[in-house]
């Protein structure tokens, strides 16, 4: 989801700038956030065997997916990837469905896969936000948006229906909350249990705020021995919400806490500042343009990534020992992103303007706007 959300910025110029209608093929485990995204007009779910997924793919399904894509007679399809992906699998997809217009960044030649071609230079001389990535993807066929901010909608009825669930969760809704999303899909992206515990005692005990610990229905048991390790002040929440209940909560939070998930990209759409506890697996996905503390570790070794893109950026960028922040660390970010909330003509403004990103590069070379491709 976190991936999709970060494409927002990228279909809303391609929506404006050809007065197109969106379609968009994703994979059954980031096809729940499309209905929240007001630049998609359609979703084709599919799960692809270049995508990791909870399902398995078969030859027939392939074959399928590429007949319903031929029956929609597309002009064009846009291949969004993050720097570590091929692209050639998903423009392969679009080839064979007779799309005419095929973009994409792509590292080796394609010859006659892509009729629009951007040679991928990340990131061996520049390492770009993905946000900001998909963009300059879309700047090269002409698609520009004035409006580069991650946008989710909900509407007032998932409001009154989550209010209802935190006051039958027992939590005080008239006292100050925040938000501690604890829950990865990757063990080597996580913070531990005992500094979570730790981190979350100091917000109540020294700042007075509630601690409502969010999760899936799959981290239900983790958000329930966190609350139960900290007790009063803290409540969970793990699969309590449906997503957009969720989207709102996040929406209404003061602040939010979390590892480098979706609920990052979530509270970037939905403004609201973010503390992120930032494994460093790809440096591209910080929060965007929102108040954020990123607060970053390394994997461990044995947990690296195969992949040898990534590897590389592990060797040469992060070779110095990056452990993982305290609790002193977490709560204070979240003490100053508060700060931040309460103060309005604070620093909240000039923080917004930012890309909050780690770079790792010493320099970031500018892009210029390439000549509009279309015929």
């Amino acid at each position: 989801m976190g991936d999709l959300i970060m494409n927002g910025p990228a279909l809303r110029a391609l929506k404006v700038s050809f007065d197109a209608k969106i379609t968009v093929l994703t994979s059954s485990m980031a096809a729940g956030i499309v209905e929240f995204m007001p630049e998609i007009d359609e979703v084709m779910v599919y799960d692809l065997p270049w995508v990791k997924t909870t399902s398995i793919a078969d030859s027939e399904g392939f074959i399928e997916i590429i007949t319903k894509i031929k029956e929609r007679k597309f002009d064009a399809a846009v291949i969004f990837t993050v720097y570590s992906q091929n692209p050639l699998p998903s423009v392969m997809l679009a080839y064979l469905a007779g799309i005419p217009k095929r973009l994409a960044y792509c590292r080796e030649n394609p010859y006659q896969l892509l009729t629009h071609w951007v040679p991928d230079k990340e990131p061996y001389t520049v390492i770009k936000h993905q946000v900001r990535r998909d963009l300059e993807l879309a700047a090269t066929v002409g698609a520009y948006t004035p409006d580069e901010e991650l946008i989710l909608k909900t509407d007032e009825s998932i409001r009154n229906k989550l209010q209802n669930k935190l006051i039958e969760t027992g939590i005080n809704i008239k006292d100050p909350w925040l938000i501690i999303h604890p829950g990865v899909s990757e063990t080597k992206r996580g913070y531990t249990e005992d500094k979570w515990i730790a981190a979350a005692k100091k917000i109540i005990n020294e700042l007075g705020f509630q601690v409502l610990f969010t999760g899936s229905g799959s981290e239900k048991a983790l958000t329930q021995r966190l609350q139960e390790a900290i007790g009063e002040g803290s409540y969970s929440l793990g699969g309590i919400l449906n997503l957009g209940e969720f989207i709102t909560l996040i929406g209404i939070a003061p602040v939010v806490l979390s590892v480098n998930t979706a609920t990052v990209h979530i509270a970037a759409a939905t403004g609201t500042p973010v503390v992120v506890l930032y494994a460093l697996t790809n440096p591209q996905h910080t929060p965007w343009k929102v108040p954020c503390k990123v607060l970053p570790f390394q994997v461990p070794v044995e947990a690296h990534s195969r992949n040898e893109v990534i590897r590389y950026v592990n060797d040469f960028f992060y070779r110095e020992p990056v452990e993982l922040p305290c609790e002193s660390e977490v709560f204070n970010a979240a003490k100053a992103l508060l700060g931040l909330s309460a103060n309005e003509n604070n620093l909240i403004t000039a923080v917004n303007l930012k890309e909050c990103a780690i770079n790792p590069l010493p320099v970031q070379i500018p892009v210029q706007n390439p000549p509009a491709l279309t015929s």
